[in-house]
């Protein structure tokens, strides 16, 4: 990334707060933060003013440092841009001003999104970055453990974490061991509710320390939303459908789903109609069932493209009425609304062409591309590139309404 800027004749500052970031940016000219948070605000101002800094970037929205950086960017009226996976996966990249989820700028209103997406050209077919899982797994354990084990390298470091690294990861262990196994349980019981012989919905859990849930929605504890899931459903569903969940790919197995979801629905006396896989295949699992009821998850884009019915139960970025379904979640049950595949089609569009950058952070093909499209939309003030993106993020009253706890120095308004 920072090649590709300077190639440009863009000038970086690029600064480490822990060794993890000291061993991905070695070459690259960057400045160890040795201090302690609370003072990093006043070292970013000083070097905003030393090097004149313009644009302020990051990977992943709310990490406490990045939070300060953003709250400095818009006493300063610089530009702040945070970067994380796309919306819409596989093989992109999020680059928004002004911040994600909660705090993102993209509008959710229908005729906005159609109006804003009617005479841009169509997405070009997305081309494909693969990369191996150990690849992946690898890097986030590096990151994410080199500054437990050598902590006084960078001694005041403030981690963000839901759990310690040595919890997260070592527990990681038992279902790996048992991965295979879970894996084709997974795949039989899909391929039975594949033959269509009972209805179910789909229940795509999120992880825990996740910011989609720490920070874009009001459960303190993915347990909480499970309870609400099957108490709802329990009372309004057809009393012939099931109810799937389906754990996260990534998950650490510090909290036992399955037994926390059996405990739960057995308190409902639904054991029976409640089912929980660690596996199988997401698309076919989504395509055969009546709905899909989420928190927030990116699952959500993948269900409304095959024109399924979705639940949002968080602040999500296609939380959009004629998308998904603004009823209450009782109301979901009996009759789920269809999404609008046109307005879909727009909203990926739109997506594509101001939110969305074909690219991957494992493909060295896919990291290139990226950094180009970041090089270009930033140097040509094209984030977030158009009118309709302007103004209080539109979605900061309805997070508000179901009690998100927001900051109020944490979101960019433009006047």
């Amino acid at each position: 990334m920072v090649k590709a800027f300077e190639s440009h004749g863009v000038a970086c500052t690029i600064i480490n707060f822990s060794l993890s970031d000291w061993y991905f940016r070695v070459g690259t000219g960057a400045q160890n933060y040795w201090a302690s948070l609370k003072n990093w605000r006043r070292k970013l101002e000083q070097l905003i003013d030393e090097n004149g800094i313009t644009d302020i970037l990051y990977y992943a929205d709310r990490r406490p440092y990045h939070r300060i950086a953003h709250s400095v960017a818009m006493e300063r009226n610089i530009n702040a841009y945070a970067c994380e996976f796309g919306y819409m996966r596989p093989d992109w990249i999020t680059l928004e001003r002004g911040g994600m989820g909660v705090f993102s700028h993209f509008p959710n209103d229908l005729k906005i999104i159609k109006s804003a997406a009617l005479n841009l050209p169509q997405l070009e077919p997305s081309q494909h970055f693969p990369h191996a899982f150990l690849q992946e797994a690898t890097n986030e354990i590096i990151c994410n453990l080199i500054p437990v084990f050598f902590p006084y390298l960078f001694p005041l470091y403030q981690r963000d974490r839901y759990y310690h690294p040595f919890r997260d990861y070592f527990s990681y262990i038992p279902r790996l061991m048992r991965q295979k196994r879970l894996g084709r349980e997974a795949e039989k019981i899909v391929e039975t509710l594949a033959k269509g012989w009972v209805g179910y919905f789909v229940v795509p859990l999120q992880m825990q320390g996740d910011y989609q849930i720490r920070h874009h929605s009001h459960y303190g504890n993915l347990s909480t939303f499970v309870r609400e899931v099957i108490g709802s459903f329990v009372a309004n569903a057809p009393t012939g459908d099931k109810l799937v969940f389906k754990r996260h790919p990534f998950d650490n197995n510090v909290e036992n789903w399955p037994q926390i979801i059996g405990t739960i629905a057995a308190e409902f006396k639904c054991a029976d109609r409640t089912i929980v896989i660690d596996g199988g295949d997401l698309s076919s699992l989504l395509k055969h069932s009546r709905g899909c009821v989420l928190v927030n998850s990116t699952v959500g884009m993948e269900a409304l493209k095959n024109g399924i019915p979705v639940k949002a139960l968080g602040c999500a970025i296609y939380d959009i009425a004629g998308l998904t379904d603004q009823r209450p979640l009782d109301d979901f049950w009996q009759e789920p609304l269809q999404p609008d595949a046109d307005l879909f089609q727009d909203l990926e569009k739109l997506m594509g062409h101001t939110i969305q950058v074909q690219g991957s952070f494992f493909n060295p093909e896919g990291r290139e591309l990226a950094a180009q499209e970041f090089v270009n939309r930033m140097t040509q003030g094209t984030v977030n590139g158009h009118g309709a993106f302007v103004g209080t993020p539109p979605r900061l009253a309805q997070a508000k309404a179901a009690g998100v706890p927001i900051p109020s120095d944490c979101y960019w308004s433009d006047k």
